[in-house]
């Protein structure tokens, strides 16, 4: 049974690091919620289009008001826990936390969509292969460049450098290692300690934080089969959606021909499979 939680309590349980949510989807929102009868399913739906608003949800859901023996990655069942009016409450308090520029928005576009189409890919891609958790896969597409808002509000050059990141991408350089000379520190470990303010699972911290590291972590052997195949999901699912280009600027992606062997080895798809696999989810998506 839903438990209701008073506006004062989640305007607590929110207090620090926050990403903020697309303006489109709080109108959608806004709109659901003043129907005669919300429905939970449709806003559920649009919640989980949304990096900031399922960050959110999950950190209200996994607080320690619930105290869950373990926490929740599943948008939809955090939603079904909350009951609607908490979770009208929560998109009340994060629709007064403070309105975007249109510059800002343009720039955040770029995070928005890539976030809404690898989570999506990630989903597929997690049926097709058999991963069980498939709602964790998700939920890792979401989430995996949570960090970037924050490094742009941090650093209004950020774009910029995350395309020379991408740009030097190869076997010797990480993404992240030229964020770390240009700005000392990098998308992925603030995606970390975002992700680790929201109480998600610390494996799908731990898959954030690593996410531009793949190169070294299929290199070796004794690595977690977990992390390896959430992380062959995800770097599956960026490929497919160009992140390359939305992202980082880039009509070549660099990474991905760095780690591509590596992968595909290690979900058992030959390069024909993928490539298959990968027409049939663009297909979908049109």
């Amino acid at each position: 049974m839903a438990q209701e939680l008073s506006a004062e309590y989640i305007q607590q349980v929110l207090q620090g690091i926050s990403v903020p949510p697309q303006p489109q989807i709080m109108v959608d929102l806004q709109m659901e919620q003043i129907m005669p009868s919300p429905d939970l399913k449709a806003i559920a739906k649009l919640i989980s289009q949304d990096p900031g608003l399922s960050g959110a949800l999950l950190k209200l859901v996994n607080s320690p008001f619930f105290g869950l023996t373990n926490r929740i990655a599943s948008i939809q069942q955090a939603v079904n826990l909350l009951g609607c009016n908490t979770v009208i409450n929560l998109i009340n308090a994060q629709s007064i936390r403070g309105e975007l520029t249109d510059e800002a928005i343009v720039t955040l576009n770029r995070f928005w969509d890539t976030a809404q189409d690898v989570a999506m890919t990630c989903l597929s891609l997690a049926k097709r292969i058999g991963y069980q958790a498939a709602d964790e896969a998700y939920t890792l597409g979401l989430f995996h460049n949570c960090g970037i808002p924050l490094m742009i509000k941090r650093f209004p050059h950020y774009m910029t450098v995350l395309e020379e990141a991408y740009a030097s991408a190869s076997d010797e350089r990480r993404v992240v290692d030229t964020e770390n000379r240009l700005l000392n520190t990098n998308h992925a470990v603030v995606g970390y300690y975002v992700a680790k303010s929201w109480n998600l699972p610390l494996h799908l911290c731990e898959a954030i934080a690593s996410h531009h590291n793949a190169l070294a972590i299929f290199r070796d052997e004794s690595g977690d089969a977990q992390l390896k195949t959430l992380l062959a999901i995800l770097k599956m699912a960026e490929h497919i959606c160009a992140s390359h280009k939305v992202l980082g600027g880039q009509a070549f992606d660099h990474e991905w021909q760095c780690i591509e062997q590596l992968v595909l080895e290690y979900v058992g798809l030959s390069e024909y499979d993928f490539e298959m696999l990968r027409e049939s989810i663009r297909d979908l998506s049109l």
